[in-house]
């Protein structure tokens, strides 16, 4: 089959992984690149041997089939909705939008056009979270029955070039993290009925102390710290912690899924592999056991949702980084700060399916 043909839109410093690994599946080939600063566009583009232009220019060429949407999160909608309208499927980064209406009309256009469209993150699909949900699809812990996840950190100005959008509206750590938690979550619970939350700007005001931009300062916009807990459809409770706020660090675990018969230690899901640790009611001395990974995909794949929804644009089935997932996900975010506002539950309007599992056995690079 012929590769889909793919142009970036986006060339700061998330896109170099996407330029590296975008050229390694035999599902699509990156073209161009663009940027709302061309001649970075063009540098970049330099640097891989593709085209770099603006972005009016790469929406307009017939040739690019797919766009890969890397712009900052308040550019999410916009440019999803530009490149739909040229005709083209999508793949965004996250968060899908910033608002829950810009993605409703995102998720309507593209069914208008018969467009894909799909978004990050798509770490649930490495090695560490597959081998997760096979392990609760095989029943290793029993019935699910609750989970914790907890992205606690003291904030990106200390190291970040250029951290202000990290506290403006669409920012903060569940916007932020959360997408990353809340997907593996989905992909091993399945959807969410209901959440609630609370939320808090611990700092009004931070102080830059990286590189180029130290003592400048920053007006926090967005809740800097969110708590929240979600009711499953399917049954279980789980609660999530998102924190930039939280500058002594933490020793609490990434996530745990907890089950009728055991408790499994989920790795990471801002990376692909991970160390998974499972420990059943009953083991002998309450001891762990460390799981080997059944599935591939270990190191930093970032791009194979992207890849994922180019093989699906090729021979027609559904891509697992899919939209309804990434909205899902995205109304629930919003949902713990509307909860948190209004002091009640927000009952979730959307759902989606559990993305279907990735392949036993597959190489890095291939996708069926």
């Amino acid at each position: 089959m012929d590769k889909i043909k793919v142009g970036i839109i986006g060339t700061g410093n998330i896109s170099g992984i996407y330029f590296q690994n975008g050229q390694k599946f035999d599902s699509m080939e990156v073209v161009a690149c663009a940027d709302l600063d061309v001649e970075r566009a063009k540098a970049k583009a330099a640097e891989h041997g593709i085209r770099g232009c603006s972005v009016d220019e790469l929406l307009a060429d017939p040739g690019i089939e797919m766009v890969i949407n890397l712009t900052i999160p308040l550019a999410h909608g916009s440019i999803n909705l530009r490149a739909l309208e040229a005709g083209k499927h999508v793949y965004v980064e996250k968060p899908f939008t910033v608002t829950r209406e810009e993605g409703q009309e995102v998720l309507e256009l593209a069914r208008r056009k018969g467009l894909l469209v799909g978004s990050a993150p798509d770490t649930f699909l490495g090695g560490g979270i597959q081998t997760c949900v096979k392990l609760v699809e095989d029943g290793w812990i029993g019935t699910p029955i609750g989970a914790t996840a907890f992205m606690l950190g003291g904030g990106h100005e200390s190291w970040h070039p250029s951290p202000e959008f990290y506290y403006q509206k669409g920012g903060g750590p569940m916007f932020d993290m959360g997408p990353y938690y809340i997907t593996a979550l989905v992909s091993l619970l399945g959807p969410i009925a209901k959440v609630t939350g609370s939320t808090r700007i611990s700092f009004p005001e931070r102080t830059i102390t990286s590189q180029p931009k130290a003592g400048q300062k920053v007006v926090v916009e967005t809740p800097t710290h969110v708590a929240g807990i979600m009711e499953f459809e399917a049954g279980p409770i789980a609660t999530i912690l998102t924190s930039f706020d939280v500058k002594g660090g933490t020793m609490l675990p990434c996530i745990e899924v907890y089950g009728s018969h055991g408790t499994i230690q989920v790795p990471d899901p801002n990376g692909f592999g991970g160390t998974i640790r499972v420990r059943r009611a009953g083991a002998a001395g309450g001891n762990w056991s460390e799981v080997p990974l059944t599935h591939g995909y270990t190191d930093n794949a970032r791009g194979v949702g992207a890849a994922d929804m180019a093989r699906a644009i090729q021979v027609g089935r559904k891509h697992r980084a899919n939209g309804e997932l990434a909205y899902h996900v995205l109304e629930a975010m919003h949902g713990f700060h509307d909860a948190a506002e209004q002091g009640k539950h927000y009952v979730m309007k959307s759902s989606c399916e559990r993305p279907a599992p990735m392949p036993l056995g597959l190489p890095d690079f291939k996708l069926d």
